[in-house]
């Protein structure tokens, strides 16, 4: 492979309720075809985030009980993350990923879990609601349009400077009421989507897998890379 990015997996052994390590593969699967060796690596409790070790950086959701654990040791690196955030670090955040990101996340028992506030929104809970079926969202800048499943109690308001990942066509996104979905923050695309969203979504997984290259090999051409053709799987 002419290219090399290393991607780390935030919490990949406690995050995996809705099977969002799918997103791990389809990044594996279109960096293949991109000349890209995509290698991954785990860090979990206990361990520090190294952001000079990653080109990018994948954190899933899991349900409350697993989001407290996570919550409590992720203050450890806070400072870590939000560097890699700020100097431009490419992430894909989905569901308590994307929560635990903002400043603080309402469970579903009224419990304030503690996000690291390296973006500037917070998640409430419905009371005796989810948000559940499937959704469609078009992203402004590019007008592309995803597909995806949501199944969410949490209601998510977003701050400053950030933007939503995409305006809901159908569905209900962030909050049901801004018509919303998901953040991007910098390098940062946050989202409910499950499924996985990069499975029906491949340009996004291009997207992310650019940046990443781009940051990392910024004399490089890209041109074959950029040229690169997603064939719709929805």
């Amino acid at each position: 492979m002419k290219y090399q990015l290393h991607l780390a997996h935030l919490y990949g052994d406690l995050l995996n309720t809705y099977g969002d390590i799918g997103n791990v593969l389809v990044l594996e699967y279109y960096a293949k075809q991109m000349d890209v060796e995509l290698t991954s690596e785990v860090i979990s409790l206990d361990q520090p985030f190294d952001a000079t070790k990653f080109d990018i950086a994948f954190f899933g959701g899991g349900q409350d009980h697993e989001q407290v654990i996570v919550s409590k040791d992720i203050q450890a690196k806070k400072q870590a993350l939000t560097d890699y955030i700020e100097n431009g670090g490419p992430m894909l955040a989905i569901c308590g990923g994307y929560q635990l990101l903002g400043k603080y996340y309402i469970g579903a028992n009224g419990e304030r879990i503690e996000g690291i506030a390296a973006l500037d929104h917070y998640t409430k809970s419905q009371d005796n609601n989810r948000f559940i079926g499937d959704i469609v969202i078009e992203n402004e800048e590019t007008g592309q349009k995803y597909h995806g499943f949501e199944n969410h109690n949490g209601v998510t308001y977003l701050g400053k400077d950030e933007r939503p990942l995409g305006k809901v066509i159908s569905g209900h996104g962030n909050n049901g009421k801004d018509q919303g979905e998901g953040a991007i923050y910098k390098n940062v695309y946050c989202s409910y989507f499950h499924g996985p969203i990069l499975a029906r979504n491949g340009e996004l997984a291009k997207r992310i897998l650019l940046t990443a290259l781009k940051r990392k090999y910024p004399e490089a051409d890209l041109t074959a890379q950029e040229n690169l053709k997603i064939k719709p799987t929805y």
